[in-house]
């Protein structure tokens, strides 16, 4: 393990973590689509490749999603992939609007640490060599942010900037960037009149004129502001 890259997932090994999770959620803000929340544990604490000078570039690429460019999520999108283990949860625009956001943000994430803990467990059974028992593994949840979540029974730690500090957070927001980028450009087949391929549904200039010409689609989240204004304008005229 290359403690300068992963000084803090260092630290928990050290102290007797058997997986060291990195949970971030991407999509609160936007007027349409699903939040998507992602969690990864990394597969292998001795960071090791063949080609290192490749690998520590490929590292390096691995910070908040915020700050690389689609092409440059893209490209590491597989690379994590091949070195941590991948949950993914969704909440769709009907959860939001019945729950709130937050609160959706919350159950995406439970959802991906259950799929993340699933794929580790199924991994463990068929290993080989197995290191350590199932029941004998022991987790701690890092999430990005100030919050914890909700009803959680693993341990966890809100670490505030944890995108920008934890590799493993970073590693979680790129994917989830990923995946739901991926969803709001199949949504723009359907949905070609708001852009959707270009601003993803967040509230830009361009998505709120094509909301006040075309009216609300099914996936636009209907307890946001912009979205309810829409939607009473529309009653308003249509009486």
């Amino acid at each position: 393990m290359e403690a300068d890259i992963f000084e803090i997932e260092a630290a928990f090994f050290k102290d007797g973590y058997s997986f060291v999770v990195g949970v971030d959620e991407v999509g609160r803000g936007p007027l349409a689509g699903p939040v998507v929340a992602c969690a990864v544990a990394l597969k292998n604490k001795e960071l090791r490749s063949k080609n290192q000078a490749e690998s520590d570039m490929m590292w390096d690429l691995v910070r908040d999603s915020k700050k690389l460019s689609e092409k440059q999520r893209e490209k590491i999108f597989d690379f994590i992939q091949e070195h941590f283990y991948v949950g993914v949860g969704l909440c769709d625009h009907h959860t939001i609007d019945r729950i709130n956001i937050l609160e959706a943000s919350f159950l995406a994430m439970k959802k991906a640490i259950q799929e993340l803990h699933k794929t580790i467990n199924n991994q463990i059974s068929i290993t080989e060599n197995i290191k350590y028992k199932i029941q004998d593994t022991k987790y701690i949840i890092l999430v990005d942010g100030n919050k914890k979540i909700p009803n959680l029974s693993m341990e966890q730690m809100a670490i505030v900037g944890g995108d920008k500090i934890v590799k493993s957070i970073s590693a979680a927001s790129i994917i989830a960037k990923v995946i739901r980028d991926r969803m709001m450009m199949e949504a723009h087949k359907k949905y070609p009149m708001y852009g959707f391929d270009k601003h993803k549904g967040y509230g830009t200039k361009i998505h709120i004129d094509a909301l006040e010409k075309h009216g609300y689609c099914e996936i636009h989240r209907q307890s946001f502001a912009p979205v309810k204004r829409t939607k009473k304008t529309l009653a308003r005229l249509a009486n």
